[in-house]
């Protein structure tokens, strides 16, 4: 009778470390989302990049699905090569390992796309340069006072549309500039719609 308040604390320290061994999901979920959505945002996997609160809400719910797809699954393989863990604790411990490789998924994706990404900068940074060279030569006063209150559009990968406001409402000078040859072709767009009523799918610089 002695001896069964010992075994008695005995076996709550025994779950008290089974629990603490199986707490890092969630630690790990908090810290990795934000992990991702940095990436997202530094180095993005497609586009120009996520914002913040997007960037969060997508890999929020990336890892969620992840952790509830192939945690489970990870849980019982775990449980096989070691029968002694418990569930929660091998369930826990596979998750976490889901959110790292997802984390790292998310890092390989955006250093892959990064050289796209620069080259996208670098033809962008070349046609605002070859709009600036076209409107000093060949602009009138007007144009030449607002060029830096252009707005471009990407049309195609190489294709982008520049619009410099002009005196007459709503319509403005815009110049169609090619990136695939060096330096950049230019030339007057005829239609002197803005940017934002042709743009459809957010692609302004």
């Amino acid at each position: 009778m002695a001896n069964r308040p010992s075994e008695a604390r005995v076996a709550g320290l025994r779950r008290l470390r089974w629990r603490l061994r199986g707490a890092l999901l969630w630690p790990a979920f908090a810290v990795l989302t934000a992990t991702d959505a940095a990436i997202m945002h530094w180095l993005p996997i497609a586009g120009e990049g996520t914002g913040w609160i997007p960037g969060l809400l997508l890999s929020g719910c990336l890892n969620i699905a992840g952790v509830a797809l192939l945690g489970s699954l990870g849980g019982l393989a775990l449980r096989r090569v070691r029968p002694s863990l418990p569930k929660v604790v091998a369930d826990d411990y596979a998750g976490t390992v889901v959110l790292g490789l997802l984390a790292l998924a998310f890092l390989t994706a955006g250093l892959v796309h990064r050289p796209e990404l620069a080259g996208d900068r670098d033809a962008l940074r070349a046609q605002a340069q070859a709009v600036h060279r076209w409107v000093q030569a060949n602009g009138d006063a007007f144009m030449r006072a607002h060029v830096d209150r252009a707005d471009t559009l990407r049309v195609d990968r190489d294709l982008y549309r520049t619009c410099v406001p002009s005196p007459a409402l709503r319509r403005y000078d815009c110049l169609i500039v090619d990136t695939s040859v060096s330096p950049p072709r230019v030339k007057r767009d005829g239609n002197r719609e803005s940017n934002s009523s042709m743009n459809r799918r957010g692609g302004f610089r």
